[in-house]
Order: structure tokens, then C-alpha cells, then sequence
């Protein structure tokens, strides 16, 4: 078993910007003593391909985003930060891969669900998970059914874009319904809550959800496991406790282990003022996956 981070790679920022470059690093060192936790590796440019538009990876990989693009995504374009985004999305391909060898794979990074096909937009370059699937059923002869829990505060909507017309996969979000992004994209399944849902108002919509997944029976999960919901968080406008983060991912992944499906975990958003939380948090996912399921 082992996970993979992108802590390695630097990424300069304005003064104060609000992306959370710390949490990585602190992630991965978290985890150190349970299992190696090794570099992304660089997405190939092919499984790029696959799943985004070729006009807009072409822009991207040339003269880059515009002011306005940039804008649209929230970061300033860069070469680190296009650098960032491809060890990220290989970061999930490589979990993808481990768990469909060994059940469980783990990327400490990921989870850039508002990427569509031919535009960044909220913190996104790549869709990681629609890339990892679309390189699946491409190279790797997986032919199966795939579930996308995607539990960040912020509904999935590039993912729900990319996979709206695929009945192979199936897209859950479970998502604060008045937050970004303001114009939702359908997903199989939408659950919005109002600001400051709590952990058991929370529960009780998340358990009515994966008791709607159920019938779908994956052969294969993605677990979108941001901790915005965290009461705190700058961006998530939800108020779970972090004993609610825990109990949330204990129902998912007491959900996945009675499926008997292989599970991947991607990191998703996390803001909170204080970010000691929102590492632990986090870390607290990964630790939680590993003693639930590896």
C-alpha cells in the first residue's frame, strides 16, 4: 500500500493568496510512519487527450490561460502551476491503478471536480478523476461500472459535465446548495443542503444518498473526500464537527467494503481558518481508508 503526494513541487502565489499549499506537504507527513507516500508521477499527456478538449490542452501546454481564464479558475497561470496539476492528475491515475490491483489507492492530492472538458474553472486545471476513468476504459481494458462520491462542499460539476450523457458512471454530490459554483451542473444524483448543515442533519442525507448509489453496484469508486464541510472553513458554509468529517467517512467507506468494489481517494477542498484542522482532517481520511479497507 502506499499514496502519492504532490508536496514536492513548489508554488509561488500573490501575498495572502487563499489556495492551501500547506496542507500537502502537511498531509504527506502525516502519514509518513503508515505507509510510503511517494512523488505524483507526470500524468501522461495522452490520457490528457482522452478526456479533455485538444483546442484547450493545445492553449494550455502553449500560450497558457488568459487574465480572464485565470481568473475563472482562481490562480494565477504558471508553468509550476500547470507542473502542480499534471503530478496531481497522475496522482490519481497511479491510485486508480493501485486499486484495481490491491482494492485501495490513495492520491494525498486531486479532486479538481470543476475542470470541464475545454475549460479550468475553480482551483482546476485537469479533471483527475474523469481522466484516470477515461484512461481506464482506453488502456486498461476496464470495461465496468464506476461511482463518483464526491462529498467537497462545493457540488462536482465539471465531473457531472464530463460523465452527464455516460450511463456507465454514476456522479453523487452532496454539496452546500447555495455555494459555488452558482449555476450547478446535473448529477446523477444531487443532494444540496442549506448553509450550516451539521454533522447529523448531514448523516441523514448522506446515508439516503449511498442508499441510492447502492442499486447502481460500482465495480469501481472514486471518493472525492474534501473537508470544506468543516465548521471553520473559509469556503464550505457547512458545520460539521471533525468527529462528523469521521463518522461521514466511516459510512462511505463501510458503504465501499460491503460493495466489495476497489475504492480511490482524492483530497478535494479544505479552507479552514485554522489550518491545523483542516491537515488533520485530512490526514485523518487517509488513516481512516487504511485501517477501514487496505
Amino acid at each position: 500500500m502506499r499514496a502519492y503526494t504532490t508536496a514536492h513541487l513548489s508554488l509561488p502565489l500573490p501575498e495572502g493568496h487563499p489556495f492551501p499549499l500547506y496542507k500537502y506537504g502537511g498531509v504527506a507527513e502525516a502519514l509518513k510512519g503508515l505507509l510510503p507516500v511517494l512523488p505524483a508521477p507526470e500524468v501522461p499527456r495522452e490520457a490528457l487527450f482522452l478526456a479533455h478538449e485538444a483546442s484547450y490542452l493545445e492553449k494550455l501546454f502553449g500560450e497558457g490561460l488568459s487574465r480572464e481564464e485565470s481568473l475563472r479558475l482562481g490562480l494565477p497561470f504558471s508553468q509550476a502551476l500547470l507542473r502542480r496539476a499534471l503530478h496531481a492528475a497522475g496522482g490519481t491515475l497511479a491510485a486508480a491503478l493501485d486499486a484495481l490491483k490491491t482494492g485501495l489507492g490513495l492520491n494525498l492530492s486531486g479532486g479538481t471536480h470543476h475542470a470541464f472538458p475545454g475549460r479550468a474553472e475553480g482551483y482546476s486545471l485537469f479533471n483527475d478523476v474523469a481522466v484516470a476513468i477515461f484512461w481506464l476504459r482506453a488502456k486498461e481494458g476496464f470495461s465496468g461500472r464506476v461511482l463518483v462520491v464526491d462529498l467537497d462542499a462545493h457540488q462536482g460539476n465539471g465531473t457531472a459535465f464530463f460523465f452527464r450523457e455516460d450511463p456507465s458512471v454514476f456522479t453523487l454530490s452532496l454539496h452546500g446548495e447555495r455555494n459555488y459554483p452558482l449555476k450547478k451542473e446535473k448529477s446523477d444524483l444531487d443532494v444540496g443542503l442549506p448553509d450550516g448543515t451539521g454533522d447529523e442533519a448531514y448523516l441523514w442525507a448522506l446515508e439516503g444518498a449511498l442508499e441510492k448509489a447502492r442499486a447502481f453496484r460500482p465495480d469501481l469508486v472514486f471518493y472525492n473526500a474534501g473537508v470544506d464541510v468543516l465548521k471553520g472553513d473559509r469556503f464550505g458554509r457547512l458545520a460539521l464537527s471533525p468527529e462528523g468529517v469521521r463518522r461521514r467517512d466511516e459510512r462511505v467507506f463501510r458503504f465501499v467494503k460491503a460493495l466489495g468494489a476497489p475504492l480511490v481517494v482524492v483530497m478535494g477542498g479544505g479552507y479552514n481558518r485554522d489550518p491545523r484542522l483542516t491537515v488533520e482532517a485530512h490526514a485523518a481520511t487517509y488513516r481512516l481508508a487504511l485501517s477501514s479497507l487496505a
